[in-house]
C-alpha cells in the first residue's frame, strides 16, 4: 500500500493506458462491454485524482508525490514526476472531464468503437503526463505524444473537413514543439557547461544562472511552442477548424485540457526558467493577449455555427488567462489559474449542450433554431446556465477568473486593464444573443418533437452545473491550494 501510495502520479497517469491495452483484447462487437470497460478506467482514475487531491498539503511548497527513478543515465535523464497547487487541479480537471466525455460518446460515436475508446484513454495518459512531468524529455514525450491520438479522433471521428482539420492542427502544434525542443536540448547543454554533466531536471534547471541574452531566444523556443497552443492571436488559426470538425468529446478535451497546456507550461518553463527576459517581453504578450481577447470576442459575434461560436470565445477567454499571467502579480496569476480550470468547465460543458442539440436537429446553425425553452425545458435551463457563466455571472464560476485578472492587471498595467474590460462586455454581447435566437421565439415545427435530455445526457452536464456553481460560491476551497 506504501509503494502504491508512493507511485500515485504513475497510477493515475498509466492506469488509462492499461485501459486501452485491456480494450485492444476486448471484441469490437461488444459495444456494451467496451463502453464500461472504457467508462470504467475514468472513474477509477478520477477516484485515484481524488486521493491524490486529498492527500496535498497545501501548507507545504513545492512539489508534491515526487516520483524520480533513473530513464537514460547517459543523458542524466529521469523518469521524475511531481505536482504542485498549479498541476494538481489541472489533474482533477482532466479525469473529471474523461469521464463525461466517455459519457457523452456512447450514442454520438457508432463506428469504430474500440478504436475511438483506446485512443481516448491513450489521450488521458498523454494529457496528464504533461501536468505531471518534472523532467523535460518526459514533459516533450507526453507533450507530442498526445498529439497523435487527437489527430486520429479529429481525422476519423470528425465532420466534412476532418483531414483538413487534423493536418492543420497537427502540423500548427508540431512547429511550435520543435522549437521548444532546441530550448531544451540547449539548457541540458548549459548545465553541463556549468556543472560538467546536463540534466533535464527542471528542478535542477531552475537553480541555473541563465545569461539575459540567451534567455531572451530560450523565452521564445519555449513561448512560441506554448503560445500556438493557447492558442494565442496570432497563432490561433488551427482552433475553430478543429473544433468545429472534431467529434463532441474531442471538442470538449481540447478546450477544456489541450489548450490549458500552454498557458500551463508558461507558467512552469517561461515565468521560473527566464525571469529576466519575462520581464523584458512581458509588454509584447499583454498586447497579443489583449488583442486575442477582442478579436475572439468580435468574432463569436458574427459566427452562424454554434461551435464555432464557442470556438472563437476560447480565443477571447484564453487571452484573459495570458494576460494575467504575464501581469506578473500574485492576484493576476491566481485568477489566470482560476480562469483556465473555469474556462475548462464552462467551455466543457458548451460542446457537450452543442452536441446534444446537433444530435437531434444534425445542424449547428444558430438561425435554424429557436423557441427550444418551450420544447425542450431543462435542456434551456442548463444552457442558460452554463451561457451565464461563460459570460462571469457573479457568483458563477466564470466571475472569479475574470474579476482576479482585471485586478491584477489594473495593478500592474492598467491600460492592459481598461483594454481587456471591452472583451468582458463582447462576451455578454455574444453570448446573450445566441441565446435569444435558439432558446427563444417561435420553434419551427421539424423542432417540435425533440425530445428533452436524456438520463445519460443529464449525467453529463449536471455534474459540470454544480461546479459553475461551487467554483463560483466556494472559491477559495481551490485558491487555497
Amino acid at each position: 500500500m506504501n509503494l502504491l501510495n508512493h507511485s500515485l502520479l504513475s497510477v493515475v497517469t498509466f492506469l488509462p493506458l492499461a485501459g486501452a491495452v485491456l480494450l485492444i483484447f476486448l471484441p469490437k462487437e461488444d459495444l456494451a462491454k467496451l463502453r464500461f470497460v472504457a467508462f470504467a478506467t475514468t472513474i477509477v482514475n478520477f477516484l485515484i485524482s481524488l486521493k491524490i487531491y486529498a492527500g496535498f498539503d497545501a501548507s507545504l511548497s513545492g512539489f508534491q508525490f515526487h516520483e524520480v527513478r533513473t530513464w537514460i543515465p547517459r543523458l542524466n535523464t529521469h523518469y521524475e514526476l511531481g505536482i504542485d497547487g498549479i498541476s494538481l487541479f489541472l489533474v482533477l480537471l482532466t479525469t473529471f472531464l474523461m469521464i463525461l466525455s466517455v459519457l457523452a460518446s456512447f450514442t454520438a460515436i457508432t463506428e469504430r468503437v474500440k478504436e475511438y475508446f483506446i485512443l481516448m484513454l491513450m489521450l488521458e495518459t498523454g494529457m496528464i503526463g504533461v501536468f505531471v512531468s518534472l523532467d523535460l524529455l518526459l514533459f516533450y514525450l507526453f507533450w507530442e505524444g498526445m498529439l497523435i491520438p487527437m489527430y486520429f479522433l479529429i481525422g476519423v471521428w470528425g465532420g466534412p473537413r476532418r483531414i483538413y482539420a487534423s493536418i492543420k492542427f497537427f502540423l500548427y502544434t508540431l512547429v511550435g514543439s520543435v522549437l521548444m525542443l532546441v530550448g531544451i536540448i540547449y539548457l541540458h547543454s548549459l548545465y553541463a557547461q556549468a556543472h560538467g554533466d546536463g540534466t533535464f531536471s527542471l528542478l535542477l534547471l531552475q537553480t541555473l544562472h541563465i545569461d539575459p541574452s540567451a534567455q531572451q531566444w530560450l523565452f521564445w523556443a519555449f513561448f512560441l511552442a506554448f503560445a500556438i497552443k493557447v492558442p494565442l492571436f496570432p497563432f490561433h488559426t488551427w482552433l475553430p477548424d478543429a473544433h468545429v470538425e472534431a467529434p463532441t468529446a474531442g471538442s470538449v478535451l481540447l478546450a477544456g485540457i489541450l489548450l490549458k497546456m500552454g498557458t500551463y507550461g508558461m507558467l512552469r518553463f517561461n515565468l521560473p526558467l527566464f525571469p529576466d527576459a519575462t520581464q523584458k517581453y512581458a509588454t509584447y504578450v499583454m498586447v497579443l493577449a489583449v488583442i486575442g481577447i477582442i478579436y475572439g470576442a468580435l468574432m463569436s459575434t458574427v459566427q452562424k455555427d454554434i461551435k464555432k461560436l464557442v470556438a472563437y470565445s476560447s480565443v477571447s477567454h484564453l487571452g484573459f488567462c495570458v494576460l494575467g499571467i504575464f501581469a506578473l502579480n500574485q492576484e493576476a496569476i491566481e485568477g489566470a489559474i482560476y480562469q483556465m480550470l473555469n474556462h475548462g468547465v464552462s467551455t466543457g460543458a458548451l460542446f457537450i449542450i452543442v452536441g446534444v442539440i446537433y444530435e437531434r436537429a444534425h445542424t449547428r446553425e444558430i438561425d435554424a433554431f429557436g423557441g427550444l425553452w418551450k420544447v425542450m425545458p431543462l435542456f434551456s435551463v442548463f444552457f442558460l446556465i452554463v451561457g451565464l457563466s461563460s459570460i462571469g455571472l457573479p457568483g458563477t464560476n466564470g466571475f472569479v477568473g475574470e474579476f482576479l485578472i482585471l485586478m491584477g492587471t489594473f495593478k500592474a498595467r492598467a491600460l492592459f486593464g481598461v483594454l481587456a474590460v471591452p472583451g468582458v462586455i463582447l462576451s455578454a454581447v455574444y453570448m446573450l444573443w445566441a441565446l435569444q435566437r435558439i432558446l427563444y421565439g417561435k420553434a419551427p415545427e421539424k423542432h417540435a418533437g425533440y425530445p428533452d435530455l436524456t438520463l445519460r445526457e443529464k449525467l453529463t452536464i449536471i455534474p459540470l452545473i454544480v461546479l459553475i456553481f461551487w467554483m463560483g460560491i466556494f472559491s477559495p476551497m481551490f485558491t487555497s491550494k
